[in-house]
């Protein structure tokens, strides 16, 4: 269940006769728990509740109902019962009926109100269903209800008018819900004069078969395109006379509304009769553009992204120097005039703007700086300098594009509000001006010069209404001439192999005449490269939210070798964190944060997470493109180790068609004796089985034993097969179908193989590294060292391994893509004394003994971050801690910490192996001299 649809089942158990038997078994369902499970609560089978009356859910929530005036001592039971406790509860709660209270134990959060007001602490809740939530949802839920009543609307305006959702009409559909959304705003907020004169309106006026419904709508849509000059010549109903003049292109056009079922007209009333009053623009906005959209309707209300995450972006990009520039001027007039006028010169850009709420947040954050500064000049009474057609964006999406204009207009006015009082604010509001400055298209094929020009450009594309498109363009230029350009936002990620083809095209548009490995680009990159394009014509900042990918593998050399060749500088960066917004399982895509501009001056901010959560700031001199401290450096496949570690290879593979690979049937089906099965197969292991324990055999056959081994009639056929598959395929196939009954390569261990999948997640803390037993092979999906001393899995297993290969390999959509070339051979390695290796041995062994441990679980259930088991990650925190020591003689802070040493000795290496070259080579033409002689 996503957040909308828990807000309404919660909501609509409220609004039920209150069943103490029931509730807490109903409380359950609304947070997506299935009826087996309920069922099994209700038996008391999995009930583990030492409390009268109370519901335990193990790894959940304890809930007690209690007889009437006793709900604080019921929570003070539920927070003492020792079940609580040993079942892990989250969270408990309690209620009568009539009050309910509760208490996030690992927060220490409480609530306690009325019960039929629960509902308004939903987002307190929304853990229990795996959706981590943010503060600003927890206390303001009105964003998600208006959400969710505005999708029902829309659901069934579609199922009655379905040639509204054609693409034909899907534009006047969502130009529609905008008018609506405004309304609903404009009735609270006193834009409109009298108590909730839209939803009355429509309530009086509207038949309750809602036969009339889209025509009174229609009808006051219409009065507010018309001027008030000229309504009497309009023939307006006296009715729809009361609403104002807004025009602004919100209410040009055609008036004409979607025809309205009876619960159409409901939702309708229902969505009025929230406070639209108390709606927040940023967060409403990136909530409701999923309405539109078929496929993001199932995540509905899940795209929110906290104001501290925007701020990431923000603060540092430019906020933070405004912010010391209101320090520094004090309460001098002058410099505080000279900061107001810098500010309303600033020009924000998002080129990927969405339902604009990075456009939002900045807009709110300067007026906030503006009002101090006003405050402190004893100015409070003015008006804002700041334009709104200085936050422009571009936007793929009509509805999301009409949203941002939307909400940067109830922006605007809500600040009025704040900062001036409401009287101001309405006196300013209406009309709306018939401007349009957030342009729908493609980002990557427009001209970003043409929408947001430098200094002493005018602008060349924009449309020539609010909810225009960018046709028959007019000219809008910036009122405030001058001044900073920034370029920010959150553009769409997109590996390589997710593109579809013309997003294919749009970067092959961008990068196929600057480079040739193009094709492996994150679709983001193209707005990397649109920005420093953009900074080539004029002065411009630019930050970026991107997936860590970008500043990783082979995008580095790719992306970020072209951005500092055309003089660009990373100012600032944030290494990777989880983007979470109101995602389910704590779902949220890794990223990082790049600040960068041409001809920057000044120290580099390196921002990162410690391992105890806190942000860790560092002041460096160069940021490089795998967002470390350090030289501008680029990590080349090696084909040895350039340190003492054992040489990695490939494991076998078959080229078989199928045929030399068994399942257990297929190995039961040969009919082989003991002693054959012994010597003509082997267990094998690939990357899922050795992670996931799936059995897997194949055929192994000497060339010593085949004349025996096809003598069996299944493994003779097999070897037949695998030959007509050969003859058929490449030239590899082809030049090794002699040999049928082999793989490609025979390589196994004498007395032991350390074996690495080539693919693993991301999600696990240590990469998946192991033993397999004598006799067993690696396929061509893993990557082995046969013999090789033991000491060399603990630097596989190592948090400083997980970090070089999650940073210098190429990933295979997020999981790591292991490299024995890449990855294995450039790792830096301290020189090891053979204690040192002795004991990195002896961490090794530690850790295949914790697993052994707990026999028979995989690698796959073992390294669960969430359910890891206890001895396993000390063996893995003694290993780093020995092998961190070796290093720094310390435990590494963080990821970043790591990752700068690493690359450290990385370019020692590089500049020593580059120095011994021409030695090298002095030493060759001296021996060759000398043999001439």
């Amino acid at each position: 269940m996503n957040a909308v649809e828990i807000e309404q089942a919660i909501s609509d158990l409220a609004l039920q006769p209150f069943d103490a038997a029931e509730f807490p078994f109903a409380f359950l369902a609304a947070f997506g728990n299935k009826e087996t499970t309920l069922k099994r609560l209700r038996a008391g089978n999995n009930n583990a509740s030492d409390v009268p009356g109370g519901v335990l859910q193990r790894n959940n929530i304890h809930i007690a109902v209690c007889s009437p005036g006793t709900t604080g001592a019921g929570l003070q039971a539920l927070r003492a019962s020792p079940a609580t406790a040993k079942g892990k509860a989250k969270f408990i709660l309690a209620t009568d009926g009539q009050t309910l209270e509760a208490e996030d134990l690992s927060a220490g959060e409480t609530i306690a109100c009325d019960y039929p007001s629960f509902p308004d602490h939903f987002g307190f809740f929304l853990p229990l269903a795996g959706i981590s939530t943010v503060k600003e949802i927890k206390d303001n839920p009105i964003d998600v209800r208006a959400t969710g009543r505005l999708n029902k609307l829309y659901v069934e305006l579609l199922r009655e008018n379905p040639s509204w959702a054609t693409a034909e009409r899907r534009g006047d559909m969502n130009h529609f819900m905008a008018r609506l959304i405004f309304c609903f705003f404009a009735e609270d907020t006193d834009i409109f004069n009298g108590e909730a004169l839209f939803t009355r309106t429509v309530e009086q006026m509207s038949d309750r078969d809602a036969g009339n419904t889209h025509q009174v709508l229609s009808e006051i849509f219409r009065a507010m395109n018309v001027k008030i000059a000229d309504r009497a010549a309009a023939n307006l109903p006296r009715w729809a006379d009361a609403f104002p003049y807004v025009n602004g292109g919100l209410f040009s056009g055609s008036a004409e509304v979607p025809r309205f079922t009876r619960m159409a007209r409901t939702y309708l009333l229902h969505a009025g009769t929230l406070n639209w009053k108390q709606i927040n623009p940023d967060i409403f906005g990136s909530m409701i553009q999923a309405v539109a959209d078929e496929d993001e309707r199932g995540e509905l209300g899940m795209h929110y992204t906290s104001v501290p995450n925007i701020l990431k972006v923000l603060n540092p990009l430019f906020l933070d120097d405004l912010r010391a520039q209101l320090e520094a001027a004090g309460d001098n007039k002058i410099k505080l005039l000279n900061l107001r006028k810098r500010i309303a010169r600033i020009r924000v850009f998002d080129p990927a703007c969405g339902s604009g709420n990075f456009l939002v947040i900045a807009y709110k954050q300067m007026r906030e700086i503006e009002a101090e500064i006003n405050r402190r000049r004893g100015e409070s009474h003015l008006g804002s300098e700041i334009p709104l057609t200085n936050f422009r964006g571009i936007e793929l999406r009509d509805f999301p594009a009409e949203i941002a204009r939307l909400a940067l207009i109830i922006a605007e006015f809500q600040c009025d509000v704040l900062y001036r009082g409401q009287k101001d604010a309405l006196a300013e509001f209406l009309p709306l001006t018939a401007e349009n400055w957030i342009v729908c298209g493609n980002a990557l094929r427009l001209d970003w010069l043409s929408i947001c020009p430098t200094t002493g450009t005018g602008v060349k594309v924009t449309a020539d209404d609010l909810f225009g498109t960018p046709l028959n363009q007019t000219e809008i230029d910036f009122e405030n001439e001058g001044g900073e350009t920034y370029i920010l936002g959150n553009p769409p990620y997109l590996g390589a192999r997710w593109q579809e083809d013309a997003q294919k095209d749009d970067i092959q548009g961008l990068f196929a005449h600057r480079c040739k490995n193009w094709k492996s680009l994150d679709y983001v990159s193209g707005w990397f490269i649109k920005a420093s394009d953009y900074m080539g014509h004029g002065s411009a900042l630019a930050a970026f939210v991107t997936t860590n990918s970008a500043c990783q593998g082979i995008q580095v050399p790719t992306l970020w070798s072209m951005l500092f060749s055309a003089g660009c500088e990373i100012f600032f960066a944030h290494t990777s964190f989880k983007w979470q917004n109101l995602a389910s399982k704590n779902a949220g895509v890794t990223v990082a944060i790049v600040g960068f501009g041409r001809s920057v001056r000044g120290t580099r901010r390196l921002m990162s997470v410690a391992e105890d959560g806190s942000l860790v700031v560092k002041l460096v001199d160069n940021i490089n493109g795998y967002l470390t401290a350090g030289a501008n450096i680029e990590v080349e496949k090696a084909s040895s180790p350039m340190c003492q570690q054992a040489e990695m290879t490939f494991g076998n593979t078959p080229i078989d068609g199928g045929h030399l690979l068994l399942d257990a049937r297929e190995l039961e089906a040969l009919g082989l004796d003991a002693d054959q099965a012994s010597r003509f197969t082997r267990r094998i292991y690939g990357s899922s089985e050795f992670i996931r324990g799936v059995p897997r055999h194949c055929l192994w056959i000497s060339d010593e034993d085949l004349a025996e081994a096809t003598s069996i009639p299944a493994v003779r056929k097999r070897v037949e097969l695998v030959r007509e598959s050969r003859q058929k395929g490449g030239a590899t196939a082809k030049e090794i179908a002699v040999r049928s009954h082999q793989f490609q390569r025979m390589n196994e261990g004498r007395f032991q193989t350390i074996v690495v999948p080539g693919v693993s997640s991301e999600n696990r803390p240590f990469l998946p590294v192991g033993l397999i037993e004598r006799g067993a092979v690696p396929s061509n999906k893993c990557f082995a060292l046969y013999d090789a001393p033991l000491w060399n899995m603990a630097l596989i297993a190592s948090r400083l391994h997980w970090v070089w290969i999650g940073t210098v390999c190429v990933r295979m959509r997020t999981d790591f893509s292991y490299s024995n070339t890449l990855g294995w051979n450039t790792f830096p390695v301290p020189l090891l004394t053979e204690q040192n290796k002795a004991d990195l041995a002896r961490c090794a062994e530690n850790i295949l003994l914790a697993r052994e441990a707990h026999f028979p679980a995989t690698i796959a259930d073992l390294y669960d971050p969430d359910t890891m088991p206890e001895n396993l990650r000390q063996a893995h925190e003694h290993n780093d801690e020995v092998l961190e020591r070796i290093y720094i003689g310390r435990r590494f802070k963080n990821d970043t910490e790591r990752l700068e040493k690493l690359f450290d000795l990385y370019t020692k290496l590089v500049a020593k192996a580059s120095s011994a070259k021409p030695a090298k080579a002095a030493s060759a033409k001296k021996a060759a001299r000398k043999a001439a002689a």
